[in-house]
């Protein structure tokens, strides 16, 4: 009796050790999934920094291109380090590279070379400009290579590309947006050029968006929106930490099919010990094996959706719901007798008591296997055996005395687990606050302006214990230090 009592515990708490792996894989993947989009946010926004001090450096402070022809330098950096953000965000590997030798590309993506061409004088839309360049070389669209125009541009002439002659001359021209000229001369430029619409592409960026006094905006634009993508992929792993109806339901079958399986075996093996043969079993047998088997089979149902929300909704350890399932289950089957009168009053409440008692040192055994082996199921299974055997054993055989001593033991380590909890809380939130503090010193150390470069390194220097008579604190130290 002993023996399959053990049994019949392991089975339940294997089933709610299974479904607390299976919720400790979506918490891992949450928190893994969170530390990399770290990296990835970092990344990106190190990248658009990267770009901007590499626009004011290399272009404008040099006055490259003048003033005509500046904001297409300007174009080429920013699309490489606009769309290299926006890869890095959803943790892929940049695409981009500037060319930067003034030759027949400017830039190359993925092994496709690309001349950007952000010209608006005339109104031609970029096309001359492709027009002039594809005249020095003839041969830039033979393989794999683009043209790349400002996306407004793009749009305009993919406008002007489906509509007729006739509804091109009823549009406003008023306000200098369409012109029947530029309708003529867009459709003359396909019907009569080596070049086709499909080898041109638009820009990420619109030829406003590179303008001297206008890049700045754009990335910080960008940064914006770098973060809004940030904030939708930590949402989306979230969502995806969450239970589930799905996976619920995963666990109620696999638990209704544990636990009904464990029955019809137990009633077999039952009827074998009373001395029948399988092929001496009447049809009164199979039946009650058969009745036995599919209440099992609900219970295991009822226990596994019971254990999964409880575990998933509540503050509830799947030890414990399991415990819980085991104990309504008991203490209904109790009730029961008590109405049909097999047992007295004072047998109910002593039985419910046991019972109560039975699952909770179920429960504890089993988060105790756990802690001491730390392998799915099996921590459990094995520490759920020991304990109900010693258990088992105490209430059998021990004195009143003894099994007090064995029941407050069992208290205290309940309350020095909670106290445990408590200091492990206190320590992970003293962690996260720290590391606020650090990733912040941090980001002003590897700060582009380097006055801020400065301060956040002397900080972060000494929150990590340097002492300050060995800290340069401003210019004039680090100059005297190196020479």
């Amino acid at each position: 009796m002993m023996f399959g009592k053990v049994l019949k515990r392991n089975e339940e708490q294997a089933v709610a050790s299974w479904v607390n792996y299976l919720n400790q894989v979506r918490l891992d993947r949450l928190i893994e999934g969170l530390n990399n989009q770290n990296i990835n946010f970092s990344d990106a926004i190190n990248i658009l920094d990267s770009t901007m001090a590499k626009i004011n450096e290399t272009i404008i402070e040099r006055n490259r291109g003048g003033l005509k022809g500046m904001h297409g330098f300007i174009a080429e950096v920013a699309e490489y380090g606009v769309e290299n953000a926006r890869e890095q965000i959803l943790g892929k590997m940049p695409i981009y590279k500037w060319v930067n030798d003034n030759g027949p590309a400017d830039l190359i993506r993925d092994g496709v070379e690309i001349q950007q061409k952000f010209v608006n004088s005339g109104n031609h839309l970029s096309l001359q400009a492709i027009k002039q360049h594809y005249g020095d070389y003839p041969w830039f669209l033979d393989g794999v290579r683009k043209y790349q125009i400002p996306s407004d541009h793009y749009e305009k002439i993919k406008y002007l590309l489906s509509i007729t002659e006739k509804q091109a001359n009823k549009m406003p021209t008023s306000d200098g947006e369409f012109s029947l000229k530029q309708w003529k001369e867009v459709h003359e430029f396909f019907d009569s050029e080596k070049i086709k619409f499909s080898d041109i592409e638009p820009s990420k960026l619109s030829y406003k968006d590179v303008q001297r006094d206008q890049i700045q905006e754009t990335i910080e634009l960008e940064k914006y929106s770098i973060n809004e993508t940030d904030k939708s992929i930590r949402k989306d792993l979230y969502d995806k930490s969450k239970p589930t109806l799905k996976q619920g339901a995963q666990v109620a079958v696999a638990s209704a099919v544990i636990e009904g399986g464990m029955t019809f075996a137990t009633g077999i093996v039952k009827k074998r010990k009373s001395g029948k043969n399988i092929k001496e079993f009447t049809t009164d047998d199979w039946i009650e094996i058969s009745k036995d088997s599919g209440l099992g089979t609900l219970k295991g149902g009822v226990r596994g959706i019971t254990i999964y929300a409880l575990s998933n909704y509540t503050a509830t350890p799947a030890a414990v719901a399991s415990s819980l399932c085991t104990a309504s289950f008991g203490i209904a089957n109790e009730a029961n007798r008590y109405r049909k009168g097999e047992i007295t009053q004072e047998e109910f409440l002593l039985n419910a008591e046991i019972l109560c008692v039975d699952v909770t040192v179920s429960a504890l055994s089993s988060v105790i296997g756990q802690a001491f082996i730390p392998v799915p199921i099996l921590g459990v299974v094995i520490g759920n055996t020991v304990g109900t055997f010693v258990y088992e054993i105490a209430k059998d055989n021990l004195t009143k005395k003894e099994q007090q001593l064995i029941k407050q033991y069992l208290e205290e380590l309940q309350e020095y687990d909670k106290n445990l909890d408590k200091k492990l809380e206190a320590h992970i939130i003293k962690l996260q606050e720290e590391l606020r503090v650090y990733y912040s010193l941090l980001e002003k150390a590897f700060s582009p302006d380097y006055s801020i470069a400065l301060e956040g390194s002397i900080q972060l220097a000494v929150s990590l214990g340097v002492s300050e008579k060995e800290l340069l604190n401003n210019e004039q130290e680090t100059d005297a230090y190196f020479n």
